[in-house]
């Protein structure tokens, strides 16, 4: 009886899934300009203020509850079908200060005022541009043929992932209390694999990442009197040597974990020992005891450095941005990698990766389960 109700359940909804997806072609054509339009229009994290609105005029258009500057400029689109399970998809919108050189005729030439007034050129060099035309096509096929399924859908389309603060912007936006309590999220990211090629894989996928900004203090003085100075160039510089021993000789060999110094910032002239040092680096790590582990050793480290330098003050310790960890929940992969198997030549179990995500502090604060 099991066996049987089994591939009773699994024909049913292939035979749902060949429905939505006979329509594909119907609506090709629009996802294709929605899709040229958005890349040759890209806005910033927390400025994609046309992005939304397209987005929200589409979802309306097609019947859902829509909900808008969620978190800011976030959008959410309902669709209740009857009952059945409440299914959260979520498609970030954010792009990057980048210039565009594809020579598409669609690329972007589009400069704009970043969060510090600085002008930057904005590209879509991450694919959310894609990611957007993705779930705009789902809940276009899923709203035509609400008689191939039942349940109630909700689509999501997040701001500012890439400053790590868009789904923690939606969840104290008030995200919970607008849509109902979803039974599994699902999220997705485009990567350069070949064409056809879909996967995930069960628990830890994406790293968690923190990007720190610390200053260190000396005492200036001139080139010609460095026995007047705490110099804190060579601070930095043993600071930066020592921190490259946490992953290499803290860290099991079976433990993943990378540490990137990506910044130095000390002085204006060769001739002058500065006041100050300042370190910019990334910590990336999979699972929170090694989080907590790495960025312990960080501030133990630099502090260390300070008091053998006799540092003039405290080391100052700022984080500018931190991702969570992305861990796949092992029913739902399961249950997604089977679907991609029976519809998917190319479906497969996808490697690690050390790209960093903030979608996971949705579902986290929804208490819903979840795969990327």
């Amino acid at each position: 009886m099991t066996d049987t109700r089994t591939r009773s359940s699994a024909s049913t909804g292939n035979r749902a899934a060949a429905e939505v997806l006979r329509g594909l072609g119907d609506i090709r054509s629009d996802l294709e300009d929605i899709y040229e339009d958005l890349h040759a229009h890209p806005e910033l994290s927390h400025q994609e203020h046309r992005t939304a609105g397209k987005v929200a005029d589409r979802l309306r258009s097609w019947g859902y509850e829509t909900h808008t500057g969620v978190g800011g400029t976030g959008v959410v689109g309902v669709l209740h079908n009857g009952e059945g399970p409440v299914v959260l998809l979520r498609a970030d919108m954010d792009a990057l200060p980048v210039k565009e050189d594809t020579g598409l005729p669609y690329a972007s030439t589009v400069t704009v005022q970043d969060a510090s007034g600085t002008t930057v050129p904005v590209a879509h060099a991450c694919g959310h541009d894609m990611h957007v035309t993705c779930l705009l096509g789902a809940v276009r096929l899923l709203s035509e043929r609400t008689g191939s399924w039942a349940g109630t859908l909700v689509a999501l389309f997040q701001p500012a992932e890439e400053t790590g603060n868009g789904a923690g912007a939606m969840v104290d936006g008030g995200l919970a209390d607008l849509v109902p309590k979803p039974d599994v999220a699902l999220a997705q990211h485009v990567l350069p694999y070949p064409a056809g090629y879909v996967g995930t894989r069960s628990g830890p996928f994406l790293s968690a990442a923190d990007t720190l900004r610390v200053t260190l203090h000396g005492r200036g003085a001139h080139g010609s009197a460095p026995q007047a100075a705490v110099d804190p160039v060579v601070m930095a510089a043993m600071t930066v040597v020592r921190l490259q021993t946490i992953v290499s000789r803290e860290l099991a060999a079976t433990t993943p974990g990378v540490l990137t110094v990506g910044a130095i910032n000390s002085g204006t002239s060769g001739n002058v020992i500065p006041d100050t040092a300042e370190i910019q680096l990334n910590v990336r790590t999979y699972d929170d005891g090694t989080r907590q582990h790495v960025l312990g050793s960080v501030r133990r480290i630099v502090r260390a450095e300070c008091e053998a330098s006799e540092a003039t003050g405290e080391p100052e310790f700022e984080e500018i941005s931190r991702f969570p960890p992305t861990v796949n929940d092992a029913c739902v992969t399961e249950r997604v990698s089977k679907a991609f198997a029976a519809h998917f030549d190319g479906a497969d179990t996808i490697d690690l990766q050390t790209a960093s995500e903030d979608f996971s502090d949705i579902p986290h604060a929804l208490g819903t389960p979840f795969t990327y």
